[in-house]
């Protein structure tokens, strides 16, 4: 499994409150479909297409992220690509194919929310690293 492709089709951030006092931050990435896709370049393999979403959400009613778009995937041998579908049907995925997906979610979403985030001024939803005086 390679990916092949990876693209945005929805980014949205909006800033409702200005105290950041006591602020719960939610992050939430997911698969919302699966489609088999064809490829002039790929013709002997199977492309399959996840459409994502990915969520921030600043709790208590302070700030929300939503990402949405697509990932495009490569898949080596047809019958997986078949089974994938197949169990996309019941909307289960397999722990491998799901954690490789969402790990590509989180490399390129994550890096685009702190852009985000640092133009309204939010907190970071993910740890930055820090010196610490000694």
């Amino acid at each position: 499994m390679k990916i092949v492709g990876f693209n945005f089709k929805k980014i949205t951030i909006e800033r409702k409150g200005n105290s950041a006092k006591g602020l719960n931050i939610n992050l939430n990435a997911e698969v919302k479909n699966i489609e088999k896709k064809t490829a002039e370049i790929f013709k002997d393999q199977d492309t399959l297409m996840f459409d994502y979403e990915f969520k921030v959400d600043y709790e208590p009613n302070f700030a929300n992220l939503l990402m949405e778009g697509t990932i495009f995937v490569l898949i080596d041998n047809n019958e997986i690509a078949k089974k994938i579908l197949k169990d996309w049907k019941d909307k289960k995925i397999s722990e491998d194919i799901k954690a490789e997906i969402i790990n590509a979610i989180f490399a390129k979403c994550n890096l685009r929310a702190l852009q985000l985030e640092e133009d309204l001024n939010l907190p970071s939803h993910i740890p930055l690293p820090r010196v610490v005086k000694p």
